[in-house]
């Protein structure tokens, strides 16, 4: 009965169900493509993208993974330091808010896609507009949630603040920024995986390294097990970076992440 019930437990645990599915889908998707004999340039069976890994090589996936991974890491601190200050400046001023607020959504409703070429152009063809486009990209919800977050502070912790005269600076610092950490760390999960897009995006139009540059190239050659490979290696990095954000948030601020039932 024991080794029933921890068997029970094991199979219905999210974790187990989660790689069943994924080991159901690769299955099958094994037996589709190699049953009906699909060119491996148009479905690649996972056993031949399995096999594309190895036939890279480590050292060239350290140097593709590093070219991304350092523009998308750049890029998204850029878009921290950038879009916090501006969301506190937002909250403490209206008429930056009303003025600032248009701007950004225009900014963030023009597809990056078609200003790329123009940055690329403008800063060359170094990290520069790739770290520019991937701040581009990330830092909007940044802003958004955090400036969320720094407003929605109950109103009589704030006049108990300021019937204490607490500084502005101390009313930021103490009570505005520690209720709006949920919000904040939101947009950092979120803001974590458009920067590696963000990335990705940039190496599309201008790159000589990258996993980007890697896919475009492979899939220009007809070699679809490769862009695959590259595909999975994209996934896993945004998965980490999220994971990574996740656990700084269970670290140092415990009691902002929701708990569950």
């Amino acid at each position: 009965m024991v080794a029933k019930r921890r068997l029970l437990r094991l199979a219905t645990a999210p974790g187990f169900a989660t790689a069943g599915s994924l080991i159901a889908v690769l299955v099958f998707w094994e037996i589709i493509a190699s049953g009906l004999a699909i060119p491996s340039y148009l479905l690649p069976t996972p056993s031949s993208i399995l096999q594309s890994f190895s036939s890279i090589g480590a050292d060239r996936w350290m140097v593709h993974v590093w070219a991304t991974l350092r523009v998308a890491l750049i890029g998204y601190v850029l878009s921290i330091v950038i879009a916090i200050p501006l969301a506190i400046v937002m909250m403490r001023s209206p008429f930056l808010s009303k003025t600032l607020y248009p701007l950004l959504v225009i900014v963030q409703s023009t597809p990056v896609v078609a200003v790329a070429p123009v940055i690329i152009v403008a800063l060359g063809a170094g990290d520069a507009p790739r770290v520019v486009i991937t701040c581009l990209i990330t830092f909007f919800p940044l802003v958004v949630s955090t400036a969320t977050g720094l407003a929605a502070t109950p109103p009589e912790l704030i006049e108990l603040s300021r019937s204490l005269r607490a500084p502005p600076w101390r009313e930021i610092t103490q009570i505005r920024l520690p209720f709006a950490v949920p919000y904040i760390f939101s947009a950092l999960k979120i803001s974590i995986t458009l920067a590696v897009i963000g990335a990705v995006v940039a190496e599309f139009c201008a790159s000589d390294a990258g996993i980007g540059y890697f896919i475009q190239f492979s899939t220009s050659m007809f070699r679809l097990p490769q862009a695959w490979a590259g595909l999975l290696v994209l996934a896993a990095m945004s998965l980490l970076l999220f994971q990574l954000v996740l656990f700084t948030q269970q670290r140092l601020f415990p009691w902002s992440v929701p708990k569950k039932d």
